[in-house]
This record gives structure tokens, C-alpha cells and sequence, in this order.
């Protein structure tokens, strides 16, 4: 596995530089109180979501391939490990909850070392855009409704749904009119700026604006909250402490988180490629998240994850590569090292502003708009995902939508688009006859489409639609396969089965239009025995003229005088054995000579070859007509080279002579009717007949050798008669 470092940085261009660095400060100056807050509710001290913001997101840089995608302490993983801390009985901010929560972040990166290696990143092409949008826009949703509660004053609400509801109400029952005032009066300039000066950083100015209302107009005092004083200081190195840890408990919080990450991640980070037209590696952002993870848990922070809110910031202030979070890392380092004083006056309702202010452009209500007008089966798969995150969580909400998405899959193939085809006189094709009113269905002739690959859950739909066509005088069945890609083992008994009840009622049954790899399943599958039959064919043409129906076709309900008769020569003379070779695939030699054993094992007396001179050779196969002029000529050249296989009363000279004449005869009205009716193939039968003998003398040597020989003693005694 080839593992590119720094890759977002190579071929870096200067002019990059001012807006990776205003992103990467705005980016640090918005993770102090998401990663405080989150940090908190993780079970550590608030100062700890400041250390997750140095390594973690510096070694994620380092390894990722999303120019833009943010690291950090973030919501889901802050509150599954907040929830097992409380669910063992231990204290939040307490010695063995510190050491816990670290031990679950380091087992997070190596349950993401381990789907790195086994490619879990492939995950992510199993899940819609519907499902993705519904998780991202939960997401968004589940974080903002986390924050509301400060704007009004208290802390900041963890859990689903209901616990988030009880949080607000809450919070409401104490309000705080200057904290309401403040935030909404935050958000509504950053939305305003937005809207008239989007490239301003008024995400700044409206930081700063809070600071000084703290310093001169003293805010704080009227009850408005600001966060906590910090202590200066870069973190301190840790190992992880294997001993005072129930590792079975971390092992498992750690595999819950990691599954979490790992989704949220992915799909977040796939959202913004898409959205900003670049691609990004699956499988090695699972190892930068793994890395970054494993460093959270040497600086003791908890598990860490792709951060929606802080990664919109960077995509709005237009930074163009992973420079942003390493300016975001120093910067970080800067503010613990000699900016700590500063963090106490920063005003809770402004940088939660901030964040909901980032939040608003990640929800994808207006995706749900456009999946309500195009298509309601995936509208409501979004709404499953978005409330299946809001109400149970990251994890149940992806479960959910993929859930939904594969019952989708099967829902439409189970209904597929099909319909039965007719003839438009005076165009080539077949037409839907519901679509096309001057489309006519061919007298006693059924051609149905069926556009599915088919399989347990839509051969019953396939059968009673056929069937329920079915008149007294229906002589044939096609059915149109071309976006049949593959049958299952019930779809080929019950084809099998549908052939035998269409042969007792007299009507031929074929299967055509599809691609050769269904040939195979169904030689697999125990049916390659209606490849033989005949009841596969390439094209629906070659099936109308192997059951007798030849241009110009009786229609039903159109009636017109044609001139001319139809040709003897069937319209599919361009094949030369292609559809053979499409049938039958490495089996198409052997295919082609049991067919002439067949023959010459049917001709028993000299009135039966001079009648096979004349009719063709078609005439004498059980199954598979309407092979094609070209076809039928090599068909006859390879019976020559079989003239030693001949019954006894046949196998003498003279009667040997006579045969080859009579074969050679029909090869030559082959040329003859070629020349009058398609002389633009009279050239590529020549090139076949070169290309065959080749053949011959490769796969039959002894019987090409002998071929040859009688063919000079019979030019030679027509010399000599001569």
C-alpha cells in the first residue's frame, strides 16, 4: 500500500498562502470553544479540547488526501465516550475517567488501523446520496440543537433528540435575555456578511467585537457566559495506561467510536469533494483518522473526528489545501503558549453564533426539496437517515440509510420498466407499442422488454406478464433481454420451466438482445440446454427468422400492399458466426461441429443431398435457423472437410465426388443470391472464406489435408471430362 504524505501540499502555489492562513486562524480561534465544550463533555477538563486541537490535527494533515477536510474534537465521539464514562461509574474530570477516556481514543485508531488494512473505505460506495445527505444534514441539525441551549444561557446539550428537547426546555426555564440577545445579534451579522461580503472575515471582527464587550462593557456580570481561564502550556506526552483501564470496556467503546468516525468521516469528507469537484483516497483517510486518533490519546484527549462545522468555516474562507490546519495547529500552540488570558473573555452566545452560523450551510434541506419533487422513495430515505442520526445517533442513522437504500435497490428492480414492442412501417426496429401509436404488434408474435437483470424477487412480475399476454393464436415469444446483465438460480429454473409449458402449447420461446456473459450463468446454471435448443438468440431479428417470420411482417391491425418479395437471404447474412461465438463463447467450435455431425448424420441417400443442395443447410438442423448466408457457408465447408464421416454407402469416390459437387454447388447460389441481393458483402465473404480456411487448417489438419486432396481429383476429372 502506498501511503502519500503531505499530498494536499505538493506543487503548492504562494498565492494559496493568505487564505490558508485566515482560514487556519479563524479555524483556531473557532475550535477553542467546540473543542472546550466537546472536551467537557467527553468527561475531561475543558483544557484538554484545546491539546486535541494541536497533534491530532497536524499528523491527520499529514496524512490526508482532502484539501480541506478539518480535524478535532468534535460532537459523536465526545458523546459516546461521555456516556460510557457515566455508564461504568466513573466521575467526569476524575484520574480513572482521564485515563479511560485516552485508552478508548487509542483503541479508536487501532480499530481504524484495522479497517485501513482490510479496505473498509470501500463502505462508502454503498451509501446514496439520499442517505448521505440525511446524515450530514442530522449531523448539522443534532450539533446546532447541542448549542442552542447556550445561546440561552446553559451549558451545552448532549444526547438524541429527546435529551436534546429536555436541554432547551430546560434552559429556557432560566434564560438569560442579554445571552439570547448577544448570540442572535452574532448570528444574525455573520448570516448578513454572508449573504452582502462573503469573503470578509466577519467571523473575526464579531470574536473581537465579544472580547471587548467582556473587557469594557463587563457582560459577564449581567450573566452572559464566557469560558473558562486556562493555564498556559503545550501538552504533555502520555502512554496509554493499560493498567488502570478495564481494556475489554475501552476495546468496545473504542470499536463503537471508530465505526462512528470512520462514517462520519468518509462521508462528510466524500460531501465536500463532491460538492468542490476533487477526489479523495477512502481507504487513507481511515489511517489519517486512525493516526490522529492515536495521537489524541498520547496528549490524554479524547477520540477525535472530521469536524462538519469547522471544515465549512475553512470552505467558506476559501482555503485551498491542508496548510489551513497546520496554520491551525500553530496557531493553536501560539494561544496555549502565551494567548491563554485571552481565552476568559471570549463571550459563550458569540462563538456558539460562530459555530451554528457554520452549521446552517451543511444542512441539505434543499436537497431534500429536490428528492421531494424527482423522486419520493428517495426524499423518504433521506428524512430515514436525517431522523434515524437526530433520534438515535450517528451510527443507527447510517445503518438505517443503507438499510433503506439496499430495500430501494430491490423495491426498483422488482418493478422494472418493460413493455411489449411492435414494428413502425417503414422504420427499422421495434418500438414500445404504449409509447408509439403507430407501433404494431407482429401477427401471433409477443415481443416483450424487460429492462432488469432477473432474479427471485422479479421473475414472478416477468412470468404473469408474459403469460398474461398470451392469446389462441400467439405462436412466439421474444423477450427482449438487453439490460439483462445476469439471472439467478430461480430465474433459470423458471425460465426452464416456462420454456416446457410454451413448447406443449405450441409456441417458441426465445431470449435475445442480452450480453454473452448471461450465456455463461445460464450454461452454470444448468440451462445451457436453450442455447442449444435455440431458444437463445442474439437479436430479435435472428429470432423472428429462426421461427419462420421474415421481412415484410404481418402486422396486427395495419394492413398495406407491398411490391416485392421478401429475400431468401436472411438480413442477419452480416453476422459470419457471431452470434455463435456471443452464445456459446469458448464453446462455439465444438458448437458449430456438432451441428455439422448433426447433419451429416440426418442425410442418408443421394434424392436427400440433392434436396439439401437446394433448400440450404438450415433445412437440416433440428434447432438454430436463420443462421445467415455466411453463417450457412461455413457450415458447409466444414461438412467438406468431414466428407470422410459419410455412411458407408455414401463413403465411396464417385458418391464422395457428387457430394462435394452438390456442397459446392450451394456455396456458389450462396455467392450468386449475395451478389444480386447484398453485393456490399460479397467482399467480406471472400475475407471469411481465407480466414476459415486458416482456421480449418489449424483446428482439422488431416481433414483440411484430405479436403483438399479430393478437391484436385475432382477439378482434375472435370478437366479430364472436359
Amino acid at each position: 500500500m502506498k501511503i502519500q504524505v503531505f499530498r494536499t501540499l505538493k506543487k503548492y502555489k504562494l498565492k494559496y498562502l493568505p487564505k490558508d492562513i485566515l482560514a487556519g486562524i479563524i479555524i483556531a480561534a473557532v475550535s477553542i470553544p467546540i473543542s472546550m465544550g466537546y472536551a467537557e463533555v467527553s468527561g475531561l477538563p475543558p483544557v484538554y479540547g484545546l491539546y486535541g486541537s494541536v497533534l491530532p490535527i497536524l499528523f491527520f494533515a499529514m496524512f490526508t488526501t482532502s484539501p480541506q477536510f478539518i480535524f478535532g474534537v468534535d460532537a459523536a465521539p465526545a458523546a459516546i465516550v461521555g456516556a460510557a464514562t457515566a455508564s461504568i461509574g466513573l466521575q467526569p474530570q476524575s484520574p480513572g475517567a482521564m485515563a479511560f477516556i485516552s485508552m478508548t481514543a487509542f483503541f479508536a485508531g487501532i480499530w481504524l488501523l484495522l479497517f485501513y488494512f482490510l479496505k473498509a473505505g470501500r463502505m462508502v460506495d454503498y451509501i446514496s446520496t439520499p442517505v448521505m445527505g440525511g446524515f450530514i444534514s442530522g449531523i448539522a441539525v443534532t450539533i446546532i440543537m447541542m448549542q442552542i441551549p447556550k445561546i440561552l444561557g446553559g451549558g451545552s446539550g448532549t444526547g438524541e433528540l429527546p435529551e436534546l428537547i429536555a436541554s432547551m426546555i430546560e434552559a429556557a426555564t432560566h434564560i438569560n435575555l442579554m445571552s439570547v440577545v448577544l448570540g442572535i445579534c452574532s448570528l444574525a451579522v455573520i448570516v448578513a456578511a454572508r449573504k452582502i461580503a462573503p469573503k470578509f472575515p466577519m467571523v473575526i471582527v464579531v470574536m473581537a467585537a465579544g472580547v471587548l464587550l467582556t473587557i469594557f462593557g463587563h457582560i459577564d456580570q449581567y450573566g452572559v457566559k464566557v469560558l473558562s481561564a486556562v493555564e498556559p502550556g503545550i501538552p504533555h506526552l502520555q502512554c496509554p495506561q493499560f493498567r488502570s483501564v478495564d481494556l475489554s470496556q475501552a476495546a468496545g467503546r473504542g470499536l463503537m467510536v471508530a465505526v462512528v468516525i470512520m462514517a462520519e468521516t468518509l462521508l462528510s469528507e466524500n460531501n465536500f469533494a463532491f460538492r468542490n469537484g476533487y477526489t479523495i483516497k477512502d481507504n487513507q483517510e481511515i489511517l489519517a483518522c486512525a493516526v490522529g486518533n492515536i495521537a489524541s490519546a498520547v496528549v490524554g484527549c479524547c477520540p477525535v473526528n472530521g469536524s462538519i462545522s469547522r471544515t465549512s468555516m475553512n470552505d467558506q474562507y476559501g482555503g485551498r489545501t491542508q496548510m489551513v490546519s497546520l496554520v491551525a495547529g500553530v496557531a493553536m500552540i501560539l494561544l496555549l503558549l502565551f494567548g491563554t488570558g485571552f481565552i476568559g473573555y471570549l463571550p459563550v452566545p458569540v462563538l456558539t453564533a460562530i459555530v451554528i452560523s457554520a452549521l446552517m450551510k451543511v444542512v441539505e434541506f434543499d436537497l431534500a426539496e429536490r428528492l421531494f419533487r424527482v423522486s419520493r422513495n428517495e426524499f423518504y430515505i433521506f428524512l430515514a437517515a436525517f431522523f434515524g442520526v437526530l433520534i438515535l445517533g450517528t451510527i443507527y442513522g447510517v445503518i438505517i440509510g443503507i438499510i433503506l437504500s439496499f430495500i430501494a435497490v430491490v423495491l426498483k428492480a422488482t418493478n422494472p420498466p418493460r413493455a411489449f414492442l411492435g414494428v413502425i412501417p417503414g422504420r427499422e426496429g421495434f418500438y414500445d407499442c404504449s409509447r408509439n401509436h403507430h407501433a404494431h404488434e407482429i401477427e401471433h408474435v409477443i415481443i416483450y422488454q424487460f429492462s432488469e437483470s432477473l432474479f427471485f424477487a422479479n421473475v414472478k412480475t416477468f412470468q404473469e406478464d408474459i403469460e398474461n399476454s398470451i392469446q389462441e393464436d400467439t405462436r412466439v415469444i421474444i423477450v427482449d433481454a438487453g439490460a439483462m446483465t445476469g439471472i439467478d438460480i430461480t430465474a433459470a429454473d423458471r425460465l426452464e420451466m416456462m420454456c416446457g409449458r410454451f413448447e406443449k402449447m405450441g409456441i417458441r420461446f426465445y431470449i435475445t438482445e442480452h450480453m454473452a456473459s448471461v450465456n455463461e450463468q445460464m450454461r452454470k446454471l444448468g440451462i445451457g440446454h436453450l442455447i442449444e435448443e435455440g431458444n437463445v438468440r442474439r437479436t430479435i431479428t435472428a429470432a423472428l427468422h429462426d421461427s419462420g417470420y421474415l421481412e415484410p411482417y404481418v402486422l396486427k391491425g395495419y394492413s398495406v400492399q407491398r411490391n416485392g418479395q421478401a429475400l431468401n437471404i436472411s438480413a442477419e447474412t452480416e453476422n459470419t458466426l457471431e452470434e455463435f461465438a456471443w452464445a456459446f463463447g469458448d464453446e462455439t467450435v465444438e458448437q458449430i461441429e456438432k451441428r455439422v455431425h448433426q447433419v451429416l448424420e440426418s442425410i442418408h441417400g443421394m434424392p436427400e443431398w440433392e434436396k439439401f443442395a437446394e433448400q440450404g443447410f438450415e433445412s437440416s438442423l433440428k434447432y438454430w435457423h436463420g443462421l445467415g448466408a455466411i453463417d450457412e457457408d461455413e457450415f458447409l465447408r466444414r461438412m467438406e472437410v468431414h466428407m470422410d464421416e459419410l455412411p458407408d454407402k455414401l463413403a465411396d469416390q464417385d458418391h464422395r465426388r457428387v457430394i462435394l459437387g452438390l456442397l459446392e454447388k450451394r456455396r456458389y447460389h450462396i455467392r450468386e443470391e449475395l451478389g444480386r441481393e447484398h453485393p456490399e458483402i460479397l467482399e467480406k465473404l471472400q475475407r471469411r472464406r481465407e480466414k476459415l480456411e486458416k482456421r480449418l487448417e489449424k483446428q482439422n489438419p488431416e481433414g483440411a489435408r484430405r479436403l483438399h486432396q479430393w478437391e484436385q481429383e475432382l477439378h482434375s476429372k472435370r478437366q479430364h471430362d472436359n
